[in-house]
């Protein structure tokens, strides 16, 4: 079992199904947690996620991240109370601002974030209290509903709320506001350290204590005991993130040429093709520097960093063989 505090990331690259293995497999080496993914137009989270708790007992499960935009806030309660009726005290609620122009291009118009995002952590919350909520904020509008369960439980469900946020805004309204923060990846360890500071002014507003924020961290993880190939298998991920999610290539201090190369290039969706052809704009440093990529020894001693500049459990998104980055990480990541 872990030394430390590990847990899995699962975006589409693996079936449902297997992404169920991969769950079970996890629980079983002591990971205490495994997110799914929503992002790009790939794979809702809430159906993985449901999937997973039904197959496990133990290990939380968590969305990394859905967004506030696309779910009406009484089916965004009614969602997550109905995780919580499947693996009680297990699920937990990531939620972001998106991003464009993924959002512009599906016609949502996403002013206001932090406005946005406040109430909806609000509302969402109240509701999870059981609470009957009457709300009118300038993004939800709300009269006397609540979660109105007749056949189950009635009392208080237990989630955590957990702001995924990359700016440094959002990192003050995770800090003032939420049960933790879903720290991103493609970022070099040293991104935490401004992070930290806005997360502390956040918690500092509402006289809550640092300490008591959950910081997880998401860390793209190439293992491979040949150092090239593991840091091919990060370079095309890296790739695609930063020409198409603007505000990760922003934090990971990626020169914005490098950034218009790569746009050139690529198209959306972007094809493998595409992408082979402008992985040649992201150099072995920067894979170094913004992923835990190369041998078992290596990728513990990266995920390391990021501890040290704040994240209190790394979501290991596994490039290559997901059951080996499991098993390397089954013994914790501290040094001996």
């Amino acid at each position: 079992m872990p030394s430390d505090r590990v847990a899995l990331y699962l975006q589409d690259a693996h079936p449902i199904r297997e992404g169920m293995k991969l769950a079970q497999f996890a629980e079983k080496h002591g990971f205490e947690a495994v997110w799914q993914a929503e992002s790009r137009l790939v794979r809702d989270a809430i159906v993985p996620m449901a999937a997973y708790a039904a197959v496990t007992e133990r290990i939380k499960v968590g969305s990394g991240v859905i967004n506030n935009w696309t779910r009406n806030i009484g089916l965004l309660a009614a969602t997550f109370l109905t995780l919580d009726d499947l693996a009680p005290d297990r699920i937990i609620c990531g939620i972001g601002a998106w991003w464009d122009p993924l959002a512009k291009n599906v016609g949502i118009q996403r002013r206001k974030p932090l406005l946005a995002m406040r109430e909806t952590v609000e509302v969402l919350r109240r509701l999870l209290a059981m609470e009957n909520v009457t709300f009118h904020g300038e993004f939800h509008h709300v009269d006397g509903i609540e979660l109105d369960v007749v056949h189950g439980r009635r009392e208080p469900r237990n989630v955590p709320i957990m702001i995924g946020a990359t700016g440094m805004k959002m990192m003050e309204l995770a800090g003032e506001i939420a049960d933790g923060v879903v720290l991103n990846y493609c970022v070099p360890p040293e991104y935490n350290d401004p992070a930290m500071e806005h997360l502390r002014i956040g918690a500092e507003r509402a006289g809550r204590d640092f300490d008591e924020i959950d910081r997880p961290q998401l860390v793209v993880c190439s293992v491979h005991q040949d150092k090239a190939a593991a840091l091919d298998g990060a370079r095309a991920l890296l790739t695609q993130y930063l020409a198409q999610q603007p505000h990760i290539a922003k934090a990971s201090g990626v020169s914005d040429d490098v950034v218009k190369q790569i746009q050139n290039i690529l198209g959306w969706p972007a094809t493998k093709e595409q992408i082979r052809e402008a992985m040649k704009f992201v150099p072995d440093d920067l894979v170094r520097r913004i992923t835990a990529s190369g041998t078992p020894e290596e990728v513990k001693a990266k995920v390391r960093e990021y501890i040290a500049h704040g994240c209190t459990c790394p979501i290991l998104y596994p490039l290559g063989d997901p059951y080996l980055m499991i098993e390397v990480f089954s013994e914790g990541y501290s040094e001996t």
